[in-house]
């Protein structure tokens, strides 16, 4: 990844492009002065202790690798993600390549890390997507065993009633350790995951260890705090839309709050934290962390346009570039509505919203980064679509129909229904910002008894 920067840098012609927190290189390439970002697991001798003579369970999927090692097909080795400056972007680089579109290849994942340090590795939990991370949102996901190891993968998304792993899943460990890249976003489930996984170990005296990792939108916070009313499987913790936390940081949250059913502190929880990772850390990912993140604009934009979710205005999902447009087969004969795709079935969208049909809208793709990071969870594109659908008489039909428990899906994704009834009466999207700030101020304030990092 770092070579494809440098490449970049030379095509355009600026002086810098990205400030790499990576410099360990088999061959010569360009890099910042900064340190290069430590992960947790790549910290062994911390966590080791507490892994001998336990049998360990892991919850992780494929973004779980040691250091976030890449090697280039030229052969340069690369430890880290870098820190995007946003000046001449390489964000729609997607992930898993260079920018001559050659593929990279991984490094070691911690499953093979742990079993290569004779740790004894009885299971492995997967989230939402699955442990090989390509499964539609949402979908069923059976357990099964990993072919390579032979070890249990046990599904968290096996049973849509609930996502607590059961009794016979929890007999089979002492020890579970946590190495997966989350985004950030109340709404992205890794977290809830982890939830239930914490709450588990509570009640049944098993120790958990959270190998830290960067949050890549961890230089904000922002959003409506949720109400507990509208709790769900894609909320279940009383924070902002971004929480701009780590999960070690988030998981010592749930912990000492008391959010967890086990009560108050009821978790032996260790976290071993990242070297050289601040909340100004724009750290960028070596790897989709979910199958329609595909690039890290995508995941700058996630906190904005996940909002059209189940609306009547498609994200892209089907395409080569989702949550980075939006776009409906409604809006054909809209002025400022130039731009158009066409969702199709591919993996991670078997079954896209409008698969087959034009839709009309807008590219998001060139809009600089540093824009995006300023407006944070930017409602604006919401506010706009919504009031394209009101001229041509569409806006009753806008938010989609309300789910069984009669709340829509925005209601669920945004914290409440305040923000479908501001962007339907009109509200602007400033004004509705700003009725977020006295509640992210407090959020700020109970939150940094458990920030590991410097903001």
């Amino acid at each position: 990844m770092l070579f494809r920067i440098f490449i970049l840098t030379l095509l355009i012609g600026c002086a810098t492009v990205l400030s790499f927190t990576s410099c360990h290189a088999t061959k010569t390439v360009r890099a910042g002065s900064t340190p290069r970002v430590i992960l947790g697991d790549e910290q062994f001798g911390e966590y080791e202790p507490l892994l001998k003579n336990k049998r360990v369970a892991i919850f992780s999927n494929h973004s779980g690798i040691v250091g976030d090692k890449i090697t280039l097909s030229d052969g340069t080795i690369q430890y880290g993600g870098f820190e995007s400056s946003g000046s001449a972007d390489s964000s729609l680089i997607p992930f898993g390549s260079d920018l001559q579109g050659r593929k990279i290849t991984y490094g070691e994942h911690i499953l093979d890390s742990l079993l290569s340090h004779k740790i004894n590795v009885t299971a492995i939990f997967c989230p939402e997507h699955g442990f090989r991370g390509t499964e539609d949102a949402g979908s069923h996901i059976a357990s099964s065993v990993d072919e390579k190891t032979g070890i249990p993968i046990l599904s968290l998304y096996e049973d849509s009633a609930t996502h607590s792993p059961g009794e016979q899943s929890m007999a089979c460990f002492d020890t579970l350790l946590v190495d997966i890249q989350d985004v950030g976003l109340r709404y992205y489930t890794y977290y809830i995951a982890l939830y239930y996984l914490m709450d588990a170990c509570a009640k049944n005296q098993k120790a958990v260890v959270i190998l830290d990792r960067p949050n890549p939108n961890g230089f904000y916070v922002d959003g409506e705090i949720i109400k507990e009313e509208y709790f769900s499987g894609i909320g279940v913790l009383p924070i902002p839309t971004v929480h701009g936390m780590t999960l070690g940081e988030l998981a010592r949250m749930m912990n000492d709050e008391g959010w967890l059913t086990a009560g108050k502190n009821a978790c032996n929880l260790t976290v071993i934290p990242c070297k050289n990772y601040t909340h100004q850390t724009k750290y960028a990912l070596i790897r989709a962390p979910s199958p329609n993140l595909k690039d890290m604009r995508a995941v700058y934009l996630y906190a904005s346009t996940c909002f059209f979710e189940n609306t009547i205005v498609s994200v892209g999902r089907g395409t080569n570039f989702p949550f980075e447009v939006w776009g409906s087969p409604f809006f054909d004969s809209i002025i400022g509505a130039d731009f158009y795709f066409v969702p199709q079935s591919m993996r991670g969208a078997a079954n896209p919203p409008f698969l087959g049909e034009t839709c009309y809208g807008v590219d998001l793709r060139t809009k600089p980064l540093e824009e995006i990071w300023v407006n944070g969870c930017d409602v604006s594109y919401l506010s706009d679509a919504y009031q394209k659908a009101k001229t041509i008489g569409k806006d009753a039909d806008f938010w989609g129909k309300p789910r069984k428990n009669d709340k829509y899906w925005i209601d669920l994704l945004s914290g409440s229904s305040n923000l479908r009834k501001q962007i339907t009466a009109g509200i602007s999207a400033e004004k509705i910002k700003a009725g977020w700030q006295d509640d992210i101020s407090k959020f700020k304030a109970q939150r940094k008894p458990y920030l590991l990092y410097d903001e």
